[in-house]
């Protein structure tokens, strides 16, 4: 199952028994699953969902709510929408009901956002906004670089009222348009946890935040062991460039290198991969690092000046091609 299908799951079995919390969840995924349609010159009201269980609870809260008996039809998917799917539809009393909920204002026309007295509501029916919406048009990403919490909105005014009642409820939401349809975004981490738990999905919220943890531990895992990759890459190039200087520098001087010149030149190409450090306590008698450093500097200098002064190439010639000192 889908992090959506599962938040959905959980979302429709979370019952408020507040009435103005069940009215705002109710007429929330109304607004934002169906609309209003006219049938033999009626005014009808249809909600779209993905699952039977919930066109059952939709059904049951509008006739304990409003006393209307709608129907409810199963539909094959088609068009843009894959998958089977279940229609709730109220004919009769259609335009009474799209009244009630503010769907239609009081000289019947269709209301494009969310009623005023839901969105100036309290904190319950704020959350119970949010979760009709969800249930109605929502979908979770996995947690990642691209993980988001959408809601579809049939119109930018529904999406402004949704926005608005998330920032009452301290969810990070932002309203955008992608491909003409406008959307609400919750795309923060954090934000997703937190309007996972305003909604009612707790269990979500918490498996959520597990998983986003657990991605974060991983990215971090990666970087550390990418970060030591490179270093270990760098290391391995310097390692090779400087014993490449060091031996046309031999090359160059000849005899006249200086011996505790040669010795430092020497202890770099017997032992290859040492560090500095290293390299100073294989010395006869042992080195500090900035003396091994030193005296390779200076060996590495002298032979540069003799190759300019003879007109030949220096120690800079005998590095291999894409690797960097």
């Amino acid at each position: 199952m889908s992090l959506t299908a599962e938040v959905k799951a959980e979302l429709t079995a979370v019952r408020d028994p507040r009435p103005t919390a069940r009215v705002a969840e109710l007429t929330s995924l109304l607004r934002f699953a169906g609309g209003l349609h006219s049938i033999a010159n009626r005014v009808a009201v249809e909600a779209e969902v993905d699952t039977e269980a919930l066109a059952r609870r939709v059904a049951r809260d509008l006739v304990e709510l409003y006393g209307v008996r709608p129907e409810l039809v199963h539909v094959h998917g088609s068009g843009a929408r894959n998958g089977s799917h279940y229609a709730v539809r109220v004919i009769e009393g259609g335009e009474t009901l799209a009244r009630q909920t503010g769907l239609l204002d009081q000289r019947r026309r269709p209301v494009r956002g969310l009623p005023n007295r839901l969105t100036t509501g309290n904190r319950p029916d704020l959350a119970a906004i949010w979760r009709g919406a969800f249930l109605g048009a929502g979908a979770l990403s996995e947690p990642g670089r691209s993980a988001a919490l959408e809601i579809s909105c049939p119109a930018s005014e529904a999406a402004m009222a949704l926005v608005g009642a998330a920032h009452r409820l301290g969810i990070p939401a932002k309203a955008r348009e992608v491909r003409g349809i406008p959307r609400v975004v919750v795309r923060e981490g954090e934000g997703i946890r937190v309007a996972l738990a305003e909604m009612g999905a707790a269990r979500a919220a918490a498996q959520w935040d597990q998983l986003r943890q657990r991605r974060e531990v991983r990215a971090g895992v990666n970087r550390l062991v990418n970060f030591d990759d490179a270093n270990l890459r760098r290391s391995a190039q310097a390692a090779v460039a400087a014993c490449a200087r060091v031996e046309r520098a031999l090359e160059i001087l000849g005899d006249e290198v200086p011996e505790h010149l040669r010795q430092a030149g020497e202890l770099r190409l017997a032992h290859r991969d040492a560090s500095l450090d290293e390299l100073g306590h294989h010395a006869d008698p042992p080195l500090t690092k900035d003396a091994v450093a030193g005296r390779i500097r200076r060996l590495l200098a002298m032979a540069d000046k003799k190759a300019e002064t003879d007109g030949i190439p220096g120690t800079e010639s005998a590095v291999p091609v894409g690797v960097d000192d």
